[in-house]
């Protein structure tokens, strides 16, 4: 367990090291302050985990990659905890079945939150005095907690959805003006053999890279994500009925799951961690399948752009930029203008690629716990890139490789088109 998911030595110092775990760690805890035990503890499905069950399984993340494996005398807090709050790590053992983790009442939000302040504690106090491959998984750590970070947000929406009342988990933040609607543009995009994949220094997961070329044909790119405006003209024309736009697993789904808009939509509202709220027309469209992005591509006379024309469109941009997760709070894609040519590369929501989830050539999963990372993973799933409003911001590169299934649409994901020139 002394490899990181990339080969990329750590550049930050001890000092940064123990400034970010402690910001990182407390973002989880604001996210969760307006929330009750109950809140807190409750499944809505078993793609979904508890807000609790995401403060707790990051802790174990760090308790026993780096306190159990790395500090000498160091003893677990509760040795009932793994069973618990282990994810998917085989090699750490058997652990509580995914979709019951909603029947976890104990231990209690609060006493989840002691346990965190322990583990806390005990990183930053040995943080110092680690060695470096201790260090890595430290780093490790937080962006595996910031991935959590968006999920336990997306989990919430999806749990207050379900209630009939439509409660909020935050206020709604009164917009200070109201991006105007912009007709979609197209601009053409890198041809010829093009560098992708993580290749520098600093922090990447094993699925990114390792760096390789490929080839990319004549072809553009739309400016922006697809509006919400733009799928109720889709809804409206009856894309949701017309089996001539969808795959067939994808109409199969429509069928099976009587699909007609995004979701989260009713009529002209959708819920938001706000509530319920007016759709905002020119807003990226979010919460839609890879089936339904494939089929408005269809629709639309266009197709889903390759993960690889995405990355070199968006290697010229800065993905600390745009509408991603600074503070806790009710986000919500909105539309805007950027001072470019393509527009929100970065944040607002996650674009569905057409290309399926697999490894790149001479891909190797690290040795130890840390492989079961992403490696185990490359089946049946297809790639998304850019980030959301929900992904703390400090967490993208050009070269990030998320992935869902086909059907999954409670992430925050979107769709931008392609054509062929």
């Amino acid at each position: 367990m002394a490899s990181r998911t990339d080969a990329s030595p750590i550049t930050d110092t001890p000092e940064s090291l123990i400034r970010r775990f402690a910001a990182t760690r407390r973002l989880s805890l604001d996210l969760v302050r307006t929330l009750s035990d109950a809140d807190a503890s409750a499944q809505s499905m078993s793609d979904a985990s508890p807000a609790k069950w995401h403060l707790a399984h990051t802790t174990w993340f760090f308790e026993t990659f780096i306190l159990r494996d790395h500090v000498a005398g160091y003893r677990l807090f509760d040795e009932r905890y793994p069973f618990l709050f282990n994810s998917y790590y085989e090699s750490e053992g058997p652990r509580h079945a995914r979709p019951r983790r909603g029947v976890l009442t104990r231990p209690s939000l609060d006493e989840v939150c002691i346990w965190r302040a322990h583990v806390d504690a005990a990183v930053q106090s040995a943080l110092s005095d680690l060695p470096p491959a201790a260090r890595a998984l430290v780093e490790l750590g937080i962006h595996h907690e910031q991935q959590h970070q968006e999920l336990l947000l997306t989990d919430l929406k999806h749990l207050f959805a379900q209630n009939p009342l439509g409660p909020a988990v935050w206020e709604m933040r009164i917009a200070s003006e109201v991006a105007q609607f912009s007709a979609m543009k197209w601009i053409a995009g890198a041809e010829g053999v093009v560098q992708v994949g993580h290749g520098g220094t600093g922090f990447a997961f094993d699925c990114e890279g390792p760096r390789h070329e490929a080839l990319l044909t004549p072809h553009a790119l739309a400016n922006r994500p697809v509006s919400n405006g733009e799928w109720q003209e889709f809804i409206a024309d009856g894309g949701y009925h017309s089996p001539s736009l969808w795959l067939s697993d994808g109409w199969a789904w429509v069928q099976a799951d009587n699909v007609d808009a995004p979701a989260y939509w009713d009529g002209d509202r959708q819920f938001t961690l706000s509530g319920w709220r007016e759709i905002d027309p020119a807003a990226p469209v979010t919460h839609i399948s890879f089936y339904e992005a494939d089929a408005f591509a269809s629709w639309a006379g266009a197709r889903l752009p390759t993960e690889f024309e995405w990355e070199a469109a968006a290697a010229a941009f800065d993905p600390h930029g745009g509408q991603q997760l600074d503070a806790a709070g009710p986000v919500q894609p909105a539309a805007r203008t950027d001072d470019a040519d393509l527009e929100q590369m970065f944040g607002s929501v996650w674009e569905w690629t057409g290309s399926a989830y697999r490894p790149y050539p001479r891909f190797r999963a690290a040795p130890g716990a840390v492989g079961e990372y992403n490696g185990k993973f490359m089946s049946g799933q297809f790639v998304l890139r850019g980030g959301s409003c929900a992904t703390p911001r400090g967490h993208l590169r050009a070269s990030y490789r998320n992935f869902f299934y086909p059907h999954q649409r409670w992430q925050f994901t979107g769709v931008r088109l392609a054509k062929d020139l």
